[in-house]
């Protein structure tokens, strides 16, 4: 039952009202990363992401939580997707981390004492620095070849904000004026993985009013769950008449910032970075978005950078979303076995396209005792187009 098909078999069952929503078929549907590998390998073209993001909604509508659960997701979604709340929360991590007090109680063994969820919050917590702020509005260098505009996103937007400093440096290195709208929203995509399908129909129409009076050419996003998701506007919103066709003119202007770039092709100049670089895919982005040569051909642009492939390439690091949050234990294993095939290839550097990839195994790889930085694969870009050493903070 936790095969695609024995879930598929069960979302059936259900329908039918040959079964009920109990725990055990609801921890079915829990226990499923939303990799979507099964989608890649299935001869047939069976669209089981939005099957599984139909039936997690369903379920949050018709199944009660446990109060534990309730809570623990209460607290995710009332967070991790308000980066106004992001912000607040920044300023007291950082003090938490230069002050010394993080090492201190690491050391101490307390974490042990903390329920799992929390250890694993803690564990996936980024060294913060000072937030790099991107412009409304960034000019492109030299004569403009596009006007973009950029989804800024969430955790990223206040925790891991070098990524988008360097994508609005890279795409404007490249010809693009780059808009950014302030007034844009969480995209939703922590949302409809996780069946919470109202906020994320409603964070979507926030998204594209915010996006509408742009005038862009197309809308770059640098994060492979949240491209992902905002690619299928058109499916999420195909009920409401006043968005439903807003919604399909916006999905098709979205396109990953790797995908983007190799189809506009470079302009600007890359220097030398001697590296080995391993880069891992994203699931969101290989399966769902189907953008896998783009990325290792931006990499493959960049001189004497040797790209190295990881083993088990198509499987999932175990972020998944909230899934390294609601399912720990398992996400820990998976993120453990991507270190134990990391660390052999002696690589000098980790790139990948997703922020919760990042933090999942840059936490994995210091579990088990390595230092291999790990990057967005647009910060190795701009590290090339600016002549500056990537492993240097």
């Amino acid at each position: 039952m936790d095969s695609p098909r024995g879930r598929i078999y069960l979302i059936k069952s259900a329908s039918e009202g040959e079964t009920a929503l109990t725990p055990t078929w609801v921890d079915h549907f829990d226990t499923c990363l939303g990799c979507m590998s099964c989608m890649t390998a299935c001869p047939s073209g069976v669209d089981y992401g939005k099957l599984l993001e139909s039936t997690r909604a369903q379920i949050e509508r018709h199944h009660p939580r446990l109060i534990g659960e309730r809570l623990h997701r209460w607290m995710i979604f009332d967070i991790f997707p308000r980066h106004e709340r992001l912000r607040f929360l920044h300023g007291f991590l950082l003090a938490y981390q230069r002050s010394g007090l993080q090492s201190v109680i690491r050391a101490s063994g307390l974490f042990s004492l903390l329920p799992l969820p929390l250890k694993t919050m803690e564990a996936l917590l980024p060294k913060l620095a000072r937030r790099e702020s991107v412009a409304g509005l960034t000019p492109a260098k030299g004569e403009r070849r596009r006007r973009v505009g950029l989804v800024l996103g969430c955790v990223q937007r206040e925790f891991l904000s070098e990524i988008n400093a360097a994508t609005v440096r890279v795409l404007t290195a490249e010809g693009c004026e780059v808009v950014a709208p302030t007034a844009q929203p969480c995209c939703g995509a922590l949302h409809v993985h996780a069946g919470e399908e109202q906020s994320a129909i409603a964070l979507a129409k926030r998204m594209i009013d915010a996006f509408e009076g742009a005038d862009v050419d197309a809308i770059i996003v640098n994060a492979g769950g949240c491209g992902s998701n905002v690619k299928e506007y058109g499916h999420l919103l195909r009920d409401k008449a006043d968005y439903a066709e807003r919604a399909r003119r916006f999905a098709a202007k979205c396109k990953d910032v790797a995908e983007f770039l190799a189809e506009l092709g470079p302009r600007s100049e890359r220097h030398a970075l001697p590296l080995r670089a391993a880069y891992h895919d994203s699931c969101h982005l290989q399966h769902a978005q189907g953008v896998r040569a783009q990325p290792r051909s931006l990499l493959a642009g960049i001189p004497e950078l040797q790209t190295i492939e990881i083993a088990e390439g198509a499987i999932c690091c175990g972020s998944a979303g909230i899934y390294n949050l609601v399912q720990p234990e398992a996400a820990n294993e998976l993120a453990d076995r991507k270190a134990g095939l990391i660390a052999p290839l002696g690589v000098d550097i980790v790139a990948t396209g997703n922020p919760g990839c990042i933090l999942q195994l840059r936490a994995a790889l210091a579990r088990s005792g390595h230092s291999t930085p790990v990057v967005h694969t647009i910060q190795l870009v701009d590290a090339a187009i600016r002549g500056v050493d990537p492993l240097v903070p």
